[in-house]
């Protein structure tokens, strides 16, 4: 079967212009076509940051200049994945970006986070670490508040579910030890590890992310369920409380 020429592949993803706006200008449409081009052809690695969000900028924004409000968010949050994982409130405060652009960024980011936690599932967790580690990374590494969540495992140390227990502020998170093995038993799980990140970019455990940490284990261990780690989850590292000697 012929596959269509790229250019094709996008000719109607693009609402047609109001009947009582102006035309967009043709150098508009043939940067789009040559972003594309140059996307398919050397993959995300031969583009920077600001034009990977352009692309997915285009179809919440149909034909008009994205790359003004690429480099603008790239301003306000840092990075190309700081903007993805934002708060859609926070999003909403930039100028340019309304409900189509926000959910055009979430989809991304849900698909982020399929993607790494596919890795994890019908393998043991415990023998690939570095996998539990990405994944960890790029689901709370840019968050803005802190959140606390839980992988649940079976027997054979294999994902059962992962769960967010507790979202907080940007310095702390409210977690309960009791609600946690509540649902470690409704869940039938066999092991845990926990995660949570710190905004401030710091993954160095606190007093009461350790006192935390041993609650849940001593609880966890009256009932024959593993706590195998803790981690915490900072903007460009992590800390484990067990290879720090705290579990």
């Amino acid at each position: 079967m012929p596959t269509a020429p790229i250019q094709d592949l996008f000719a109607n993803d693009e609402v047609p212009a109001a009947d009582n706006s102006a035309a967009a200008p043709s150098y508009l449409h043939d940067h789009r076509k040559r972003l594309r081009s140059r996307f398919m052809h050397g993959g995300a690695d031969a583009l920077p940051d600001y034009e990977v969000l352009e692309l997915v900028l285009f179809r919440a924004i149909p034909r008009a200049d994205v790359k003004p409000l690429a480099h603008r968010l790239l301003s306000v949050f840092g990075s190309f994945n700081a903007v993805v994982a934002a708060d859609p409130a926070r999003l909403e405060q930039v100028k340019g970006v309304g409900c189509a652009v926000v959910v055009e960024l979430k989809i991304v980011e849900a698909a982020a986070h399929r993607l790494a936690q596919s890795a994890l599932r019908e393998k043991p967790l415990i023998s690939s670490w570095d996998a539990v580690v990405a994944y960890c990374r790029t689901t709370l590494a840019h968050r803005d508040t802190e959140h606390f969540r839980v992988l649940f495992l079976d027997r054979k140390n294999r994902l059962i579910a992962d769960e967010t227990q507790s979202q907080g502020t940007v310095d702390q998170v409210q977690v309960y030890p009791r609600e946690v093995i509540k649902r470690a038993l409704e869940l039938s799980a066999s092991a845990l590890i926990l995660v949570h990140n710190h905004p401030s970019g710091d993954p160095t455990p606190s007093p009461e992310d350790i006192d935390l940490t041993r609650a849940i284990a001593t609880a966890a261990s009256a009932l024959d369920i593993v706590l195998h780690d803790h981690l915490i989850v900072g903007r460009f590292a992590e800390a484990s409380l067990r290879a720090q000697g705290h579990l």
